[in-house]
């Protein structure tokens, strides 16, 4: 397994230098300029000053290079010192200090390091998106597993619907029905998630846990639907197969017959669908974000196309194909795990 791990590690790294290629050159031959929203009384020299002070008049290869050079060798830097010095987790180990102040990726929207905004967002983004795909899935399972084992039954039926609605709806229409229901008309709920709020007790926890319900609502829907269908097709493929009737023959109790047995093996094709929806979490729900308000990676990433700045929609594309390559990684190392007949070595 550990032989099988680093060898995918090693074969990653070319497959995610030709992504970064692809997705430099596309944003490259992207149309628009930077420059545009400058105002008409700059004069055109000044302009060309700007220009060369973004980085926007060195060759197509020179501005690769030194993305390349600043993702993956400075930014890297910039990230163990901040876990040595301010994280919460590691903010107890001797500060590395090993950043010395080279050139870093910027925004040219706001002239700021990209990686300093993404972590600004990233909190916001995991509270919502994270929260409501944990949600999500305790409620998948659970359904997947009973529609299997009561089949065609009401309450497989009621789940079939369920989850065809959440298939069906897009998240700009739920979205905004939602928000009329339950904030509009009846009041339950805020419509625009605050940002600022930080939680220090249990009054402005129980604030934060009414601002998340209608977003995570939303998403879970979607995430709901997806994942029981699945999982309920995989514990129907399992429920009749040879060793399920040679357990209960050997007078094991249901329980342990389908939460033990049937349900094992019917995860090991799920473990797919969670692993590769992960990235989506850090990625962020541009439609449901935009529509709460919530300041998170979904919004940035909206507002970067928007303004066209290009450094930091390349910088978070290529980190969702970087977590992307990652959690298919993790979920073939736990198809070894769940499935003794699986060897990678």
């Amino acid at each position: 397994m550990l032989t099988y791990t680093i060898r995918r590690l090693v074969l990653s790294i070319p497959t995610l230098l030709f992504i970064s290629i692809v997705i430099f050159l596309l944003l490259q031959l992207a149309p628009g300029d930077p420059m545009a929203q400058v105002p008409l009384t700059v004069p055109p020299e000044v302009k060309q000053q700007m220009r060369e002070a973004l980085g926007l008049g060195a060759p197509i290869h020179v501005q690769y290079w030194k993305w390349l050079v600043q993702f993956f060798w400075i930014e890297p830097q910039v990230f163990v010192d901040w876990l040595t010095r301010d994280s919460f987790f590691f903010g107890w180990l001797p500060d590395t200090n090993l950043y010395t102040g080279q050139l870093r990726v910027i925004s040219w929207q706001t002239r700021s390091p990209v990686m300093d905004i993404v972590v600004q967002r990233l909190p916001q983004t995991l509270w919502v998106v994270g929260m409501s795909y944990i949600v999500g899935i305790l409620i998948a399972l659970p359904i997947g597993i009973y529609s299997a084992y009561r089949q065609y039954s009401l309450f497989d039926q009621a789940g079939t619907f369920v989850s065809m609605i959440g298939f069906s709806i897009p998240p700009f229409f739920s979205g905004v029905l939602v928000i009329v229901i339950f904030s509009v008309n009846l009041g339950w709920f805020p419509s625009i998630y605050d940002t600022t709020h930080v939680v220090t007790d249990w009054a402005s926890f129980k604030v934060q846990l009414n601002q998340m319900i209608l977003p995570v609502m939303v998403l879970a829907l979607q995430t709901t639907a997806q994942i029981s269908r699945f999982m309920r097709a995989s514990m129907l493929d399992n429920l009749n197969q040879d060793y399920v009737r040679t357990a209960r023959a050997k007078g094991l109790k249901e329980s342990v017959v389908v939460l033990v047995h049937v349900l094992r093996n019917s995860m090991i094709p799920i473990i797919t669908v969670i692993a590769l929806g992960i990235p989506s979490i850090f990625g962020g729900a541009i439609i449901t974000e935009t529509l709460f308000k919530v300041n998170g990676i979904g919004q940035l990433l909206l507002t970067a196309l928007f303004a066209n700045d290009l450094p930091m929609v390349m910088t978070l594309t290529f980190i969702f194909a970087v977590l992307i390559v990652l959690f298919n990684l993790i979920a073939d190392v736990l198809y070894g795990i769940l499935d003794p007949r699986i060897r990678y070595d």
